[in-house]
């Protein structure tokens, strides 16, 4: 397993887990900094991340993030209809 760096110098682990990732995001970026940072602060920090990847990684992380975020589309979309057919 590999590790890389965040720019404040916080360990992050390359282990395929995509929600590792993002929770070091979410505390190093945005918890440690009480909620005070802005849109451009993020994506420099997930740059900086993607930046030390190799090819294989940023494939495997782009393939496990499409995943989530496909469900997620198809959980909000289920979500909706459900509202809306227990509204009639």
């Amino acid at each position: 397993m590999r590790t890389i760096t965040l720019t404040n110098g916080a360990k992050l682990a390359l282990d395929g887990d995509l929600l590792a990732v993002l929770e070091s995001l979410y505390f190093e970026v945005t918890a440690k900094r009480e909620l005070e940072r802005t849109f451009e602060d993020m994506v420099r920090e997930i740059q900086h991340v993607i930046d030390q990847m190799t090819d294989d990684e940023r494939r495997q992380y782009l393939s496990e993030s499409l995943f989530l975020n496909v469900v997620s589309y198809e959980n909000e979309r289920l979500g909706a209809y459900m509202k809306k057919l227990t509204k009639k």
